[in-house]
């Protein structure tokens, strides 16, 4: 059974963008920095036997085949309901570098971000799901930013959980990276308040060298503020993508008129692209930037418009257990 955290039924996360509960109308309200006590993060230890078995259990062909999340489609408040616009499927954009703002397309320019992200591939239920990641700048060089529900969802902490850098359709080049812990927000564990869908993890040595020894990393702002010109990246999964390349869109960034206090930003990603990291004061030709938030969600009624939660103290309370576990 799927649980619904409000009444109202008006969020959807699109494909792996399942974030599946919508917030109650208290957490709706929150503000995303400077008022919460930003409480410990949740965690999970992952047994060593598991770790062993998830360096296995990836091979390219179930990393492949690895799908996103369906979440049960729900309908809009008719007060909110957009208009029918005919045939909404999303168009895939050839897109090179410098194309500001750009809805969706492939990443051409090399640099930083070509490395540390990634896609994480995880155990859900029994069915193999896939999401994104980044590599960020950490004390214990090891920590991937993620989205919540990439870690966790209706209760269940997901299994065999590998982030794989510049994943390349089915290739690893610079290997698969085992969690040894993963994290996410109390409010995400409590309730799954959309307003705080932020994930981490800490990622095992690899060959004897740590995560950004080996692919670089990316730093992070919090309580940066809104409505900025942004650059978001992800693996998306989903019709009409497939997660075999590193997918990006740019744009100036707005608030969430309607439920949550995250950003908002124009882009067709699609499922899978969950937990892919957007920066601000992001530099084309060196492909690094500054992390303010994750690919979370969409709403339904609004096509071709991604969401991300705000990166406040709350995120930077998860941030702070993860570098330093």
């Amino acid at each position: 059974m799927r649980r619904h955290r409000t009444a109202t039924g008006v969020l959807l996360a699109a494909g792996a963008l399942f974030a599946g509960g919508l917030m109650n109308s208290a957490s709706a309200g929150a503000a995303p920095s400077g008022t919460d006590a930003a409480p410990p993060a949740e965690s999970r230890t992952v047994p060593l036997a598991e770790q062993r078995a998830a360096e296995t259990f990836w091979t390219p062909e179930r990393m492949r085949s690895a799908k996103p999340l369906d979440l049960e489609l729900t309908s809009p408040p008719k007060s909110l309901e957009a208009p029918d616009a005919g045939d909404r499927t999303p168009t895939v954009v050839p897109a090179t570098p410098a194309a500001f703002p750009q809805p969706g397309g492939p990443w051409t320019g090399g640099g930083a971000v070509q490395t540390t992200s990634g896609r994480v591939f995880f155990t859900f239920q029994g069915r193999t799901a896939s999401c994104s990641g980044n590599a960020v700048t950490s004390q214990n060089a090891s920590t991937v930013i993620t989205a919540g529900h990439c870690v966790k969802y209706q209760g269940s902490w997901h299994t065999n959980w590998v982030f794989v850098p510049a994943y390349d359709n089915g290739n690893a080049p610079y290997g698969q990276w085992t969690a040894t812990r993963t994290l996410t927000t109390p409010q995400w564990e409590a309730s799954e308040d959309m307003n705080h869908d932020v994930g981490a993890a800490v990622v095992a040595p690899l060959d004897g060298k740590r995560l950004t020894d080996v692919v670089g990393a990316q730093g992070l702002q919090f309580n940066g503020g809104y409505n900025k010109r942004m650059y978001a990246f992800g693996f998306p999964a989903a019709s009409p993508y497939d997660g075999s390349e590193l997918i990006y869109c740019s744009g100036n960034s707005s608030k969430d008129f309607l439920l949550t206090q995250d950003h908002s930003l124009g882009c067709n990603m699609t499922g899978g692209s969950s937990g892919g990291p957007w920066f601000t004061d992001f530099d084309e030709a060196s492909g690094t930037g500054l992390q303010v938030s994750v690919n979370s969600f969409g709403y339904t009624f609004l096509p071709n418009r991604m969401f991300g939660p705000y990166f406040g103290d709350t995120a930077k309370a998860l941030y702070d257990k993860a570098q330093v576990s």
